[in-house]
C-alpha cells in the first residue's frame, strides 16, 4: 500500500482488494492515457485519472500485443503550478521499476533536491530525441503530506528583511563560485557557517528556534526524495477527493525561495492554515519536468 494515498484522500483504503479495485478504476475510466515503445513486442503504458482538483492516481505497467495490461507500480500524484526552479536537472533511472528521479541543485537551497519525476513516460519519449536535458528543462515541484501543524509567522523588521535578501544574494553568488572551485568563496562559506552556528547557539539560549528559522528544507528518514519542511503559506485553497468527499487543503508555499504547491488531508492537520502563517511536516516530493 502506497503510503501517500492517505494524502489525496483515500485514507479509508485499507485492504489489497479494495487498492486493486481503485487501480481497476484507474485502468479503465482513465482521464489520459500515454503509450511508448518499450522492449520487443510490448509497450510501456500509462493510465492517468483524476480524483479532484489536479489530484489522482498514475498506473503505469507493460501492454502486450493482445492488449493485456500488467501493472508494474502505481503513484498518487499532485499537479503544481508554475516553474519551481530552472536550476539544471539530472536524471536517473531507478533500479527496481520503469520509474525516474531526477536531481537538481538549486542555488536558493545549497543542497541536492531529489524527487519523483511524475511525467515518466513523456521523458522516456523525449528521450529518443535528444542527447542532453540539464539546459533546457525547468522543473514544477509539487509535494504529498499525510499530516502536518500549523505555525505562526516570525515577526520580521523591514530593514532587517532588506538585509537578509541581500545576504541571501550573496550567499548564491558564492555557491556558484564554490562550485565552480574557487577557493576563496569555500573558506568565505566556511567562516559564515560558523558564525552563524555561534549566534544561533547564543540565541537558543532564551529563544525557540522556530522563532529563529523561518523556512527550511532538509532530508527525511531513508527515502531519497522525502524532506521535512517549513514554509510560509502564500495562498490557500480547501478541495476535495470526488471518489470519497475527502476535504483536502491545497497550500502554495515558499520554502527557502522554492514556491511550490502541497497538498495535506484537511483533518490531519494541527492548527488553522492561512495565508501568512507557516505550515511544518514530512513531505514526498514529487517534479514536472516541463521540456
Amino acid at each position: 500500500m502506497h503510503q501517500y494515498l492517505k494524502s489525496i484522500g483515500f485514507e479509508e483504503i485499507q485492504t489489497r482488494k479494495e487498492l486493486k479495485e481503485l487501480l481497476a478504476e484507474t485502468k479503465n475510466t482513465f482521464t489520459d492515457q500515454m503509450i511508448i515503445s518499450y522492449q520487443g513486442e510490448s509497450d510501456f503504458c500509462e493510465y492517468r485519472k483524476e480524483y479532484g482538483d489536479r489530484i489522482g492516481m498514475i498506473l503505469c505497467g507493460e501492454m502486450d500485443e493482445e492488449e493485456s495490461f500488467e501493472t508494474e507500480y502505481y503513484v498518487p500524484y499532485m499537479e503544481g503550478e508554475g516553474v519551481t526552479t530552472y536550476a539544471d536537472v539530472t536524471i536517473e533511472h531507478r533500479m527496481d521499476k520503469e520509474a525516474y528521479v531526477g536531481i537538481c541543485e538549486d542555488e536558493k537551497v545549497g543542497i541536492s533536491l531529489i524527487f519523483h519525476i511524475q511525467n515518466g513516460v513523456e521523458y522516456m519519449k523525449e528521450a529518443r530525441l535528444r542527447t542532453s536535458f540539464a539546459q533546457e528543462v525547468t522543473v514544477t515541484f509539487s509535494a504529498l503530506a499525510n499530516e502536518g501543524r500549523i505555525l505562526f509567522p516570525v515577526k520580521k523588521i523591514e530593514r532587517a528583511a532588506e538585509n537578509k535578501v541581500e545576504e541571501q544574494n550573496n550567499r548564491k553568488r558564492l555557491l556558484n563560485a564554490a562550485r565552480n572551485g574557487d577557493q576563496s568563496a569555500i573558506e568565505t562559506l566556511t567562516l559564515d557557517d560558523i558564525d552563524t552556528y555561534s549566534k544561533v547557539s547564543r540565541r537558543l539560549v532564551t529563544e525557540d528556534v522556530l522563532s529563529i528559522v523561518d523556512t527550511y528544507i532538509m532530508p527525511y528518514g531513508v527515502e531519497c526524495d522525502q524532506y521535512a519542511i517549513l514554509g510560509v503559506i502564500l495562498e490557500l485553497e480547501k478541495m476535495q477527493n470526488w471518489k470519497t468527499g475527502k476535504e483536502l487543503y491545497r497550500m502554495r508555499l515558499d520554502v527557502n525561495e522554492l514556491i511550490f504547491d502541497l497538498c495535506v488531508p484537511v483533518d490531519q492537520l494541527l492548527g488553522e492554515p492561512e495565508v501568512g502563517r507557516r505550515f511544518k511536516g514530512n513531505i514526498w516530493l514529487q517534479g514536472r519536468l516541463n521540456f
